[in-house]
């Protein structure tokens, strides 16, 4: 008697000797996995679209310093700590994205382990074999490991550059965005430049593939979504980490116009 079939007409001879069961095969768990699946695109999305306003921002880097020796980007990491003010206090919208990202990444990496383990629960001990290969299956396949250095690149690139804790001789001046800079990539601290550009290139693989399955979850695969697929996907990331590890980079090599302070 199949499964199916027993569950139709019980057969309570068969369910007694242990032939059968009624019991479902995995408990039902506190969150459907599609729930968490969506937490994950939308919190993903969300870094998406915060590391794409943060490479704009901080490629100011690269314009010439005004007149009066002034830098824009140090102009722009103004206005972040003054936006919406008086209605805000000074650096109070800053913090309420600050925490909003905080708690994204908190239920981003919650969802990761969550899903992992229903995996691996479901999977037992076969593993996943036959694999299309190309990016997307290295992605995937790299996706724990990438998500585990970007976790570590956050916190080194907070203490380094928003803390000031690592900035090099202890020359971290509070909105001076722009000679931060310069102090934490400067030429002899080169292990700092390289670390930028590991984690983007672990970002890189994250990205492409956390936005693929972003938007899959979010039902904009097929035909027409095919070219939304691959901006979000492909393009967008591939254009953020270039504009994130040629920074650091130029800075080190000293490529920056008027580059002096």
């Amino acid at each position: 008697m199949t499964v199916q079939n027993a569950a139709q007409h019980a057969d309570r001879e068969a369910i007694r000797h242990g032939k059968i069961t009624e019991k479902p095969l995995r408990e039902r768990p506190s969150y459907p996995t599609w729930a968490v699946k969506l937490t994950m695109a939308i919190t993903g999305l969300i870094f998406g679209l915060f590391v794409l306003g943060h490479m704009i921002g901080n490629l100011k880097i690269f314009m010439p310093l005004h007149a009066d020796g002034s830098a824009p980007i140090d102009d722009y990491g103004r206005w972040l700590r003054e936006i919406g003010e008086p209605l805000f206090p000074h650096e109070g919208f800053l913090w309420c994205v600050r925490i909003v990202l905080l708690a994204c990444l908190v239920l981003h990496i919650w969802g990761a382990f969550t899903l992992r383990a229903r995996s691996s629960k479901s999977r037992g001990r076969f593993k996943r074999t036959n694999l299309m290969g190309g990016w997307q299956s290295t992605a995937t396949k790299a996706m724990l490991v990438t998500g585990v250095i970007l976790l570590l690149f956050i916190i080194f690139h907070l203490l380094d550059l928003t803390f000031g804790t690592a900035v090099a001789s202890g020359d971290f001046v509070e909105g001076a965005v722009r000679n931060n800079m310069i102090a934490t990539f400067a030429p002899s601290r080169w292990w700092v430049t390289l670390i930028y550009v590991i984690a983007n290139l672990a970002l890189l693989l994250h990205l492409t593939h956390g936005v693929y399955l972003a938007v899959s979850d979010l039902g904009w695969l097929g035909k027409r979504g095919e070219g939304l697929m691959v901006l979000l996907a492909y393009i967008l990331p591939f254009i953020v980490v270039l504009g994130n590890v040629v920074m650091p980079i130029a800075i080190m090599c000293g490529w920056l116009p008027d580059f002096s302070r």
